[in-house]
Formats: structure tokens, C-alpha cells, sequence
């Protein structure tokens, strides 16, 4: 491409690759302004992800997140791998289209991470805790999973999080 038909696209082709529609306007809304749950919604991270509401119930205490919605395949390859920090109250969110057996490594993550596995009702199967940053080593959900959840390395144990607590997102 050259000149103006090169230039002119460059938007176009740049918000479509990053999944935004540049238009906040639906039906009903005719003052043209993004409600908060709008604005909530295209939310992203520094690595383009979206990023979402999480809360963990346990016994009669809710603990909120906000997490990296990692959907497609080569995000969830890549998950939190090169990160050098994690916030308390961040995470990341591996949602499956079907439970499966869910099987993690910590190559290339360079802080350790709390590994939840979480059942399609929501609850907790288990939590691998603290894993080792760059091992090889699986980490291995103990019957099939619909999503795994990571958070910072303890933070489960820190906040009383345990098998049976449950995950909504």
C-alpha cells in the first residue's frame, strides 16, 4: 500500500486487530455517551486483554479481582509468561468452551502464582499455591476444570481461599 489508501486504513486495521469497535452508540442511547458498564466492558490491559470483574466467595467473606479475560487459544499460551509484577488484586482468567483436564507450566513466568482450577459450578476443584517460577514441571487439575483462575503467589492463602469456595465471573 502507498499514500493516502495506506494511511487511510491504518485505523481501521488497527482497531479491528485489537478487537475494538471505536463505537460506544447502541440502540436507546441517543446522547452519544458510553454508559459505565460500556465503558467497563472495553477495558484492557497493558497486553490487550480485556479485563473483567472476578469475585471469590469464601464462607461469608467475597474477595473482588479484576482479571485478564485470556479467551482464545494463543492467550491463553501465553498467560501471564514475562510478567514481572501482579497486583493483589489482579489475576488472569482461563475460561475452556468444554471442562477438561487443565494442565499449567510456569516457563517463562517469572513470579510465582497461585494456580485455581475451577469447576463449571463455579467452585474449586483445588489450588496449586506458590508454584515455581520457570518450572517445567505440570501443574494438573485433579478432575476436569472449566476455567483455571491465577492469581499472585499466596494470595490464596493469604485471603482464606480454599477447595469448595466459588468463583464468579
Amino acid at each position: 500500500m502507498t499514500g493516502f489508501f495506506k494511511y487511510a486504513l491504518w485505523p481501521a486495521l488497527l482497531l479491528s486487530s485489537t478487537g475494538l469497535t471505536g463505537c460506544y452508540a447502541q440502540a436507546g442511547n441517543t446522547d452519544g455517551k458510553a454508559s459505565q458498564s460500556q465503558r467497563e466492558e472495553s477495558k484492557l490491559s497493558e497486553a490487550g486483554l480485556r479485563l473483567i470483574p472476578l469475585t471469590v466467595t469464601s464462607g461469608t467473606e467475597t474477595h473482588s479481582f479484576t482479571v485478564e479475560l485470556a479467551k482464545t487459544s494463543q492467550e491463553q499460551a501465553r498467560g501471564l509468561m514475562f510478567r514481572t509484577e501482579l497486583a493483589p488484586d489482579r489475576g488472569m482468567i482461563f475460561p475452556f468452551v468444554q471442562e477438561r483436564m487443565a494442565s499449567f507450566w510456569m516457563k517463562n513466568t517469572v513470579i510465582p502464582l497461585d494456580i485455581i482450577f475451577v469447576r463449571s459450578d463455579g467452585t474449586i476443584e483445588s489450588i496449586a499455591a506458590n508454584t515455581t517460577p520457570y518450572s517445567l514441571d505440570p501443574v494438573r487439575s485433579g478432575e476436569p476444570v472449566a476455567a483455571v483462575l491465577e492469581l499472585a503467589g499466596g494470595r490464596a492463602a493469604e485471603l482464606g481461599i480454599s477447595a469448595g469456595d466459588k468463583v464468579e465471573w
